[in-house]
């Protein structure tokens, strides 16, 4: 069973800026059914462009007879600020003008987008999550939530994701801004705003998402004697533009700011300190060609996070291949799971 929710948080949320939001809405959905424990409760963060609805984006690992089945278990996945799809974002009425905020947004961080994961588990009473998973942005919220420790955190699984966004990363973002504030219509506050820009901004994040090698596997022309309409560029103008069906540039323009400021080390002794703070059983998962997400910033997670494990997985398609790959999730996952459980059980026999 599916529940699409929305709640709405009564008091003023104050964003790591100081500044603050009031009115703040979480859109979440929810599958399967909570225990009287309370303890199988397994919690999805999203990426960037992505929503609530988990078993739609994150097929083959979350469904029915799936890994994360809702027959099973209490799945959550609940929209991040400033997205589309239902939470608060710059499309939202502000309070103080009664008109869209565009613009006017406060700009937001990642660690704003787990404390307000943490304000939805407080609402719905759950103060212990079995599993909670992300990947790549989503992969930046689980660490940051687990790091801020209000929530006990059994198994933590963080797949192409970094305990600070790169200069790479930051270049790449900067450059899919640079491409949307140059449609004028970006600045007129409208919700079909920017829409030009945000289709080439997509096209430039897709080359960083994908290889090489996928290209050619998929995008290469069967013909020698073409000059022009070539397919890779068909599929470019194809993605950009069914992005702009379903998203919008001022709210894509804010999330990637707020994956710009992602930095455990933030405010506290360093990188390597912070990751010090996460208790939970905990895998990384990295992808050998991520271009993006380079398996080093997966290493370097696994290699500071107390007793984690590490895994890596080969797949033509880099970064996207944590949300296509995921049979060799599931057999990864799946074993590091049934490990953790095992060492619950040995370590309680042996308190008893």
């Amino acid at each position: 069973m599916s529940n699409s929710l929305t709640y709405k948080y009564p008091k003023i949320f104050k964003l790591e800026s100081g500044k603050k939001l009031r009115n703040l809405e979480i859109a979440y959905q929810t599958y399967g059914t909570l225990n009287a424990n309370k303890d199988n409760v397994i919690w999805a963060c999203h990426a960037l462009t992505a929503n609530a609805d988990v078993l739609d984006w994150w097929k083959g690992l979350f469904g029915t007879k799936n890994l994360f089945n809702p027959e099973e278990h209490f799945i959550i996945c609940a929209n991040i600020l400033g997205s589309h799809y239902g939470t608060t974002n710059p499309l939202s009425i502000n309070p103080t003008t009664g008109q869209p905020y565009y613009l006017a947004f406060p700009e937001f961080s990642i660690r704003d987008l787990a404390a307000i994961h943490q304000l939805l588990a407080d609402h719905l009473g759950i103060k212990q999550v079995k599993t909670l998973i992300g990947g790549s942005l989503g992969g930046q919220q689980a660490l940051e939530w687990s790091i801020l420790g209000k929530t006990e955190i059994e198994n933590l699984i963080l797949v192409a994701t970094n305990a600070a966004h790169s200069p790479w990363g930051i270049a790449f973002n900067e450059s899919q801004r640079l491409a949307i504030a140059t449609d004028r219509t970006f600045f007129a506050n409208q919700p079909n705003g920017g829409l030009k820009g945000l289709k080439t901004a997509r096209s430039i994040a897709l080359l960083s998402y994908r290889t090489y090698e996928a290209y050619n596997e998929t995008q290469l022309e069967s013909v020698n004697d073409k000059v022009t309409d070539f397919r890779a560029s068909s599929y470019q103008n194809y993605q950009g533009e069914k992005l702009c069906k379903r998203f919008n540039a001022y709210s894509y323009w804010y999330l990637s700011k707020a994956m710009d400021s992602h930095n455990v080390g933030r405010g506290r002794k360093s990188i390597v300190d912070a990751l010090k703070l996460v208790k939970a059983n905990t895998l990384v998962v990295g992808i050998e060609n991520d271009i993006l997400f380079p398996i080093t910033e997966q290493q370097f997670l696994a290699q500071h996070i107390s007793d984690a494990q590490f895994s890596s997985i080969k797949c033509a398609y880099g970064h996207d291949g944590f949300l296509i790959e995921t049979d060799k999730l599931t057999n990864i996952i799946g074993h590091f799971l049934k490990e953790s459980k095992n060492k619950k059980i040995i370590k309680l026999q042996h308190i008893a």
